[in-house]
């Protein structure tokens, strides 16, 4: 932190040093750990950072976060991840009450901490009514300061269990973020919030009503945000931050399991699927036009080698013929690989203009056509229409692959051409009933290519009901796809 010379602050050579190798080590350990949740920051980056913080004002938190946010992201869906991971390595304060920041500075909400930290390791129980009223007083205002303020006193009050330390101390204790929201429990204050910010909830409009429980959803998750935040950093004062970053720390959006994640999660994801849609077209582009040249070309080579003894120098090769395909979606539908497969069907069609065709199957022990589902604009309805309007279901409702092949093969197997991807999205558990590969077998001898994506890790191949050897014998790759990064990088080096 910057520091004026002279006086009885001044730095001093050995301090700096000090000061210096104590950076390091955070920023060396942040980096490992944003690696271990999916941001891939190399070690060139990490070195960018030390010369970046070395033109910068320490004292600055903001300018520091961002910095190292410049430096560290390609993309704005880590963000979440960083800022988390920020407030773990590069705490503003290093110990529950104290006011000393991650760099060396004073924190300016330090003496509300004290104040706070006080009162945190008391047996005596804390009354939360009196601290939800000022705090439901400070959401209704508005005022994100004062929300945060909040926040961090709510975990020094309520984050400890009864006789434990509160002073910093490491493994005396520990912080818990349940005791934090029972005692400021989210529902009820949003709910008192509503009754207080809305005068007559009968005689506005629904329009305005939902405005209005939009922002307090907004004001409370950023309270709840802001205790999560504060619990990860408490935690990691008392224990090793990486061992918290390990347990509290979500991966980057990209990195989660398609297989599990929330509601929340998937609107998000949903969200950022045409812009990456975009991303991955546009690279395919780039990549036809600026494409190698094809294979080389022996007569013309051995023509041109004459004028130089015939030592090839100048190899000659034959032009490029860009292929897009023409692409077959045989998709699994059914509850353990649903997600999975509207994501995969999301991203495709929403860069159909790669492929020369793209025509769609959806089945769970039935298989139905969906393609024109597709033809209008809007690809995230036809994936919600698709669960409703296609008949994919002939008997019990549970995966029968065997089934799926053979009526694909009997059906439409005459148009799969030479010209042909087929690509298979789904788990290649088969409930225990007959595999069929054969009809893959089938399939593998008249396409161009055939792949199978397969949402569950490599791990899990081969257990219990799966038959994934089975079918990977006839298929050009059965590929690992259990998350975003990994299904963008097959799509863009498919396309």
């Amino acid at each position: 932190m910057a520091r004026a010379p002279g006086g009885p602050h001044a730095p001093t050579e050995e301090g700096d040093t000090v000061l210096g190798a104590a950076i390091l080590d955070r920023l060396t350990a942040f980096a490992a750990a944003m690696r271990r949740a999916g941001i891939p920051v190399t070690q060139a980056e990490t070195l960018d950072a030390v010369r970046a913080l070395a033109v910068i004002d320490l004292g600055e938190r903001r300018q520091v976060r961002e910095t190292l946010a410049a430096v560290s992201l390609t993309s704005g869906a880590q963000r979440p991840t960083f800022d988390a991971l920020f407030d773990l390595f590069l705490p503003p304060r290093v110990g529950a009450g104290g006011a000393t920041d991650a760099q060396g500075g004073a924190d300016a909400d330090g003496q509300a901490d004290d104040r706070a930290a006080g009162t945190a390791g008391d047996d005596e129980p804390q009354d939360p009514e009196a601290f939800v009223e000022e705090l439901l007083r400070r959401l209704l205002d508005g005022d994100e300061e004062d929300v945060r303020r909040l926040a961090r006193e709510a975990v020094d009050r309520f984050g400890r269990l009864p006789g434990s330390a509160s002073g910093g101390g490491r493994g005396e204790g520990g912080w818990f973020r349940y005791r934090v929201l029972r005692a400021v429990d989210p529902t009820r204050i949003l709910e008192e919030l509503m009754r207080r910010g809305v005068d007559d909830p009968d005689t506005i409009g629904a329009l305005q009503l939902r405005l209005a429980r939009d922002e307090m959803e907004a004001r409370v998750r950023l309270l709840v945000q802001e205790i999560d935040a504060e619990v990860r950093r408490r935690a990691a004062a008392d224990r090793d931050p990486q061992a918290i970053a390990r347990s509290t720390v979500p991966a980057a959006l990209e990195e989660l399991d398609l297989l599990h994640l929330s509601a929340e999660q998937q609107t998000e994801l949903r969200r950022r699927i045409r812009p990456l849609a975009r991303r991955l077209a546009a690279r395919s582009a780039v990549r036809r036009r600026r494409g190698h040249d094809g294979t080389l070309d022996v007569r013309r080579t051995v023509r041109r080698a004459m004028s130089t003894g015939g030592v090839p120098f100048d190899p000659a090769f034959r032009p490029r013929k860009p292929h897009r395909p023409e692409l077959f979606l045989l998709c699994d539908v059914s509850g353990s690989v649903a997600t999975f497969a509207r994501f995969t069907l999301l991203l495709v069609h929403a860069m159909q203009e790669e492929f020369a065709g793209v025509r769609s199957f959806a089945f769970v022990d039935a298989l139905d056509e969906v393609s024109h589902l597709f033809d209008g604009e809007d690809v995230e309805a036809a994936v919600a229409r698709l669960m409703s309007e296609a008949r994919i279901v002939w008997a019990d409702g549970h995966s029968d692959y065997g089934r799926a092949l053979g009526t694909f093969v009997e059906r439409h197997g005459h148009e799969v051409t030479a010209r042909s991807t087929v690509l298979v999205l789904g788990d290649a558990r088969t409930n225990y009933r007959h595999p069929n590969a054969q009809a893959l077998e089938r399939l593998q001898r008249r396409a161009r290519r055939v792949w199978w994506l397969n949402p569950e890790p490599r791990s899990a191949w081969d257990t219990g009901d799966s038959v994934a050897s089975s079918y990977a014998r006839y298929v050009e790759e059965m590929v690992e796809v259990r998350n975003v990064r990994q299904l963008a990088a097959f799509v863009e080096r498919f396309a």
